[in-house]
């Protein structure tokens, strides 16, 4: 499967961003989906991830209750609402997928996007 991420881009402290990820390639509704970010000189993080219907999502608590994220099979989409924005928000965002379930770790990632960056200033 092939991901496109897009959306990033320069915003302030608070405000809000959604980024998305279009998948081609295969049936997007079989893998589950995941966001990660990695900042300069940082490995890449975990953000959040969703299972392969959507029942089950997962978020890092650095994020918890700022980020959702969710998907749209019929439009082969999966989408990262970021509101109330931090500083260290600042990385490059990417979208992930593997069969199924989903995982917090990179490792268990087979499929990647090119990324898409997101810079917070004050």
């Amino acid at each position: 499967v092939q991901l496109q991420a897009s959306g990033g881009g320069l915003v302030q402290a608070g405000d809000s961003l959604r980024i998305s990820c279009a998948a081609s390639g295969r049936t997007f509704g079989n893998y589950a989906m995941g966001w990660f970010r990695q900042a300069p000189g940082k490995e890449r993080e975990f953000v959040a991830a969703i299972s392969w219907i959507g029942g089950t999502r997962y978020y890092a608590d650095s994020v918890k209750g700022r980020f959702t994220i969710s998907r749209d099979n019929a439009k082969n989409t999966v989408y990262l609402q970021m509101n109330s924005l931090k500083l260290e928000d600042t990385a490059v965002y990417y979208c992930a997928a593997r069969n199924r379930e989903a995982r917090r770790t990179p490792d268990e990632y087979d499929y990647w996007g090119q990324g898409t960056q997101v810079t917070v200033s004050s």
